[in-house]
């Protein structure tokens, strides 16, 4: 859980300084923008350094990318005057994403990226780029190969920025999204080999909105397992929610939105539990 920012030490605002020098040397930029942290701190600063005519951030949607996370991406948007372009990407309908094999990620932003080179090239923009961060390349991140592929280009990583600089700077900046926590797209919630629908989109969706408005806070993930859903919680808010009536509470909520059986995981949020499961990266049992 992310409960106050770290201040930005002078190697982090050295970095800063080093983004602004590279955004300028690039002329005009296009950025992936989901609205996470990451995101939404390269195009603030994308568009401060270079003006709105020579910076545009676009937005790839799909039902895989929650409506809690377009909505956040829009309020930075506005409030940072980020001009934003949404395209709809069609993921879905391709057989080899839909599969969804433990290189998912990698239909998925290829699509992505076959979509905004266009963007880029009819807004005169020179460069595309993401919001990867240097934390980033130690993990699981078949999507980035596809954006090798396509010449985009990942600052934040190469610059060495890891996820909290990023949020220090984000604060120091005081965009909102400093304390946001990470949210994947939809489809990270369904274990490889289980196909991925609209409709199991929208119930794993609609069991996470619940909760958050019951008040859950901090990482939160609802695991598709068919019928049954597993949930994870950051250490405080499990203590909560494991017992009593707000167990109650939580477990109907989730039921609501389409599931039988709830599980509540004992063990915590886990970033990347069902690469974990898989055998993909290490972690306990």
């Amino acid at each position: 859980m992310i409960s106050s920012p770290t201040h930005a030490t002078d190697a982090t605002r050295a970095k800063e300084d080093a983004l602004v020098a590279w955004c300028r040397a690039q002329g005009s930029l296009l950025i992936g923008f989901s609205g996470g942290v990451d995101s939404a701190y390269l195009a603030c600063v994308a568009v401060e350094t270079l003006g709105s005519e020579k910076a545009l951030a676009v937005i790839g949607r799909s039902a895989s990318y929650p409506a809690a996370q377009w909505e956040k991406a829009r309020e930075v948007a506005a409030r940072f005057n980020v001009p934003v372009l949404e395209v709809d990407t069609d993921e879905l309908n391709d057989p080899q994403y839909a599969a969804n094999p433990s290189n998912r990620c990698y239909f998925c932003k290829r699509e992505l990226w076959s979509q905004l080179a266009p963007v880029a090239a009819a807004h005169g923009l020179a460069v595309i780029a993401d919001g990867t961060n240097a934390d980033d390349l130690s993990d699981h991140r078949p999507g980035a190969q596809a954006a090798r592929e396509r010449g985009v280009a990942s600052p934040l990583a190469d610059l060495g920025f890891t996820k909290d600089d990023i949020r220090a700077l984000s604060a120091r900046r005081g965009i909102p999204t400093w304390d946001q926590p990470s949210s994947p797209c939809l489809a990270s919630r369904l274990p490889y080999g289980t196909e991925v629908t609209p409709l199991r989109l929208r119930t794993v969706e609609l069991a996470e909105s619940a909760l958050r408005a019951l008040g859950v806070t901090g990482n939160l993930r609802v695991r598709y397992f068919g019928e049954r859903a597993r949930v994870e919680l950051d250490p405080e808010p499990l203590l909560y929610w494991s017992a009593g009536d707000a167990r109650t509470r939580l477990e109907q909520a989730v039921r609501d939105a389409g599931f039988t059986e709830v599980e509540i995981d004992p063990r915590g949020f886990r970033s990347g539990a069902l690469n974990i499961l898989a055998g993909i990266t290490p972690g306990g049992t």
